[in-house]
């Protein structure tokens, strides 16, 4: 069985599922242009939306359903794993030079928009190597 904390190996996984899924988005135009227009609310669901699938795929995935006494082993994966993937998607556009740091808030929507693939492939990858 898999120790409960998340380690190195963990991280890694997470870094090389969200460049996966974040580099080919990161180098459209459409995205780019999508987070200038995107509504903020639009983005918040998004926001939630990736959360939620990280959260149900962590779930089955990772913990195989048996979360009864492991929730805050969930939430913690939950959000190391956003987190991470929030870092990849910035620096990705970072790198791209397409991080607008003069417009806050469409450097914000980029970042959420983009990470909401990323953050697929960042959980399948973590899910891997299951417990």
């Amino acid at each position: 069985m898999r120790e409960s904390t998340i380690n190195s190996e963990d991280i890694i996984q997470v870094i090389v599922g969200a460049s996966a899924l974040a580099v080919p988005v990161a180098f459209s135009e459409e995205s780019w242009r999508l987070s200038e227009t995107l509504p903020i609310l639009n983005v918040f669901l998004l926001l939630f939306l990736s959360l939620l699938f990280v959260g149900l795929y962590s779930i089955q995935g990772i913990f195989q359903g048996n979360i009864k006494h492991r929730i805050y082993d969930l939430i913690l994966r939950v959000i190391v794993d956003y987190c991470v993937t929030l870092i990849v998607v910035f620096i990705i556009l970072l790198a791209l030079n397409r991080m607008p740091f003069e417009e806050p808030l469409i450097a914000l929507k980029r970042v959420i928009l983009l990470s909401f693939p990323a953050s697929m492939g960042a959980v399948i990858v973590d899910g891997f190597d299951k417990e």
